[in-house]
């Protein structure tokens, strides 16, 4: 199958998109492994990138376009995948739609995570990071440390991210209202958005995306 992943900051894409990928047989190609694997292996796409992100700029849609296809011309790519994070905006929805015509292929499905807006920011304004390991993490409400403001791991401190501030979730958000939530119209009159609530437990969610994937394949 060939599916693109929609979704406002905190639905819980990254993690769907892992263990759908891994139920479907089919690649989870992420807008930021790309950028990171490119930049790592220092691709003149990736170098491209960094000077952009250093500079505190976006990346441009053509950049983003470029490692796309070339993470999709990967033979696993080929024979489907789930894109996460991409496309972002109506340009780079129109060239992935050029990229599939072009080679005689189409998306099956674009799987849209609806979440309330007050969910979103209670999932990220609530997170807390170890100092010591960034990779400890913790939510006040989900799943709050034994002892408030230390990690279970290692004792270090929590903290908030400046990324997971209320004000700067509320920020990601317009940009996800105004960029992103268009192209789902623009699926939409292509027949391929198929919703589902991203609310509750994560296995529940799962299943809730393979029923509604199953449909649309039948």
């Amino acid at each position: 199958m060939r599916i693109v992943l929609v979704g406002p900051p905190g639905a819980g894409k990254g993690t769907q998109a892992a263990y759908l990928a891994e139920k479907l047989s089919i690649p989870h190609i992420s807008t930021g492994d790309l950028f990171r694997a490119n930049i790592s292996q220092g691709t003149s796409l990736g170098k491209q990138a960094q000077e952009y992100m250093r500079a505190g700029q976006l990346v441009p849609d053509e950049v983003t376009v470029a490692m796309a296809e070339d993470r999709l011309n990967q033979p696993d790519g080929q024979r489907g995948f789930l894109l996460d994070g991409f496309p972002r905006n109506h340009f780079q929805a129109e060239a992935l739609d050029s990229y599939l015509t072009d080679r005689a292929q189409s998306l099956d499905a674009v799987l849209d995570l609806e979440v309330p807006e007050s969910e979103v920011i209670k999932r990220i304004a609530g997170r807390r990071t170890c100092r010591n390991d960034s990779s400890h993490t913790f939510h006040v409400e989900y799943k709050p440390p034994k002892t408030e403001g230390v990690c279970d791991s290692c004792g270090g401190e929590l903290y908030q991210r400046e990324d997971d501030s209320e004000e700067t979730v509320r920020k990601r958000l317009e940009v996800y209202h105004r960029e992103t939530e268009p192209i789902i119209d623009y699926y939409k009159a292509k027949g391929l958005v198929v919703t589902i609530s991203a609310l509750g437990k994560v296995a529940e969610v799962t299943q809730r995306a393979m029923d509604a994937l199953g449909a649309k394949a039948a």
